[in-house]
């Protein structure tokens, strides 16, 4: 079909998260995960879920994994991502723009300590993130790392809960592998470019936070979709091979024209962007907006709350 099934998430996590509704007394449910997105699509489609599912896409490509027409709305990042939507799906999207936490977006104070151990512990070196996400997936990490290690870069590679590519990584000279990290604005603060691999959250983040975004290896699926539609924007570069991802890091690294452009762009993103989502939330919630035109989207008529679900 034109969207994968929802019916195995359905069967695995359909009970808890309608019994989390239910106690919580929430108004609208959030997803920001595809998969959650087809669990709640799913859901609301059999009449198994009372309250509406708006979903807020993290990724600025609108894969086909994050699209279930079950689904009461769509929060998007961009007016392409909504309109691939509303044809796909058949359902309203909005254009809120990425939203990311208030921390991302201004200096962070654990910024200059990192980068004097940086400095400390690896002289002469340039500071570079590589992203391998919350799991830690990444295509041939290793060989990255020791890429980046011969063109004088310092790889500080995330590895999220994956320990044992953390411990392997920890071996390759000239890389500093850690593992699941809070303090993201801190290490953007201190690095001068991401390596990103899938075109979500953490790349959207690096954009607030003023960091220049390379995508290299991004994973197969909608990952890759994100990756391409990021670099379609003007927002990050597509490296398709070593010697492209190097050129783009010698040209986003160091101080410039073309460092500043990018940054700026980034941020521009971010400029008044909360509103609108506050807003079509808080109508979602309160039964204000009708999001079919068919299908009523009042609350549960309590105190309430906005419920999210993710990976």
């Amino acid at each position: 079909g034109p969207w994968p099934s929802g019916v195995p998430l359905a069967r695995l996590a359909a009970g808890r998260l309608r019994e989390l509704v239910d106690r919580d007394r929430v108004d609208v449910v959030v997803p920001v995960f595809h998969l959650a997105a087809q669990l709640t699509g799913h859901l609301r489609a059999n009449g198994l879920l009372a309250v509406p599912s708006v979903v807020y896409m993290i990724e600025f490509g609108a894969h086909r994994h994050w699209l279930h027409p079950g689904n009461d709305r769509f929060l998007c990042s961009t007016e392409q991502a909504a309109l691939e939507v509303r044809r796909a799906t058949g359902r309203p999207a909005d254009v809120t723009g990425p939203v990311v936490a208030p921390r991302f977006t201004a200096p962070a104070p654990t910024a200059a300590g990192r980068s004097r151990r940086f400095a400390r512990e690896h002289p002469g070196r340039t500071p570079v993130l590589m992203s391998a996400g919350a799991w830690g997936v990444a295509s041939r990490p290793h060989a990255t790392a020791r890429l980046l290690a011969r063109g004088g870069y310092l790889p500080v590679v995330l590895c999220g809960h994956n320990e044992r590519m953390r411990a392997s990584l920890a071996h390759v000279p000239h890389t500093l592998a850690l593992g699941w990290q809070d303090d993201m604005p801190g290490l953007m603060g201190a690095a001068r470019a991401l390596i990103d691999n899938a075109g979500g959250l953490t790349a959207v983040q690096a954009l607030a936070a003023g960091l220049p975004v390379v995508s290299y290896r991004p994973l197969p699926g909608h990952f890759t979709q994100g990756a391409r539609r990021m670099a379609g924007l003007g927002l990050s570069d597509l490296a398709p091979n070593d010697a492209a991802l190097l050129a783009a890091l010698s040209r986003l690294t160091r101080p410039g024209t073309e460092r500043d452009l990018r940054i700026a762009g980034g941020r521009q993103l971010f400029h008044d962007k909360d509103e609108p989502l506050t807003r079509l939330l808080a109508a979602a919630a309160t039964g204000t907006h009708d999001t079919d035109g068919e299908r009523g989207t009042g609350g549960t008529g309590g105190t309430g709350g906005t419920g999210g679900t993710g990976g």
